[in-house]
């Protein structure tokens, strides 16, 4: 996999969240012409990206800014178990400290941390935007 995109409204914003999860901006750029609108089928566009790389260089992330066209959709809202519905999850080292920081970057806690078996505690946040967040703290 080279990398998800997700589709925020503060480049910004969602730069400083995703770097409290341990990512790094790799690079920041505009995207502009009918060309990348043959990709997406969205004709000529205008979309301001970020990608954001793990701390090991192996994971990236695609935050995109659409100038033009309008966005017209927004599933930020929707359950978990919508259809076609997108999450990313994290590895993390200290699950409860993490959290904490991302409160102050107005993060909520989804349902709770639970613990499965002796091999994670996990939970799900609404970050940024609302977006779905999955936090993994190994255990072992």
């Amino acid at each position: 996999m080279d990398n998800v995109g997700i589709v925020v409204e503060s480049l910004d914003n969602a730069i400083s969240f995703f770097t409290v999860l341990g990512m790094k901006l790799e690079g920041r750029g505009m995207i502009v012409g009918e060309w990348a609108g043959r990709v997406t089928g969205l004709g000529n566009q205008q979309v301001e990206i970020a990608m954001m790389v793990t701390p090991d260089g192996n994971s990236r992330l695609e935050l995109s800014r659409f100038i033009s066209p309008d966005v017209i959709a927004d599933h930020r809202k929707a359950p978990v178990n919508s259809l076609g519905y997108l999450r990313v999850m994290f590895a993390v080292q200290d699950i409860d400290n993490l959290l904490e920081q991302l409160y102050a970057h107005g993060a909520t806690l989804e349902g709770e941390v639970v613990q499965y078996l002796d091999a994670y505690r996990l939970c799900y946040i609404r970050g940024l935007e609302g977006i779905l967040i999955g936090l993994a703290e190994p255990l072992k």
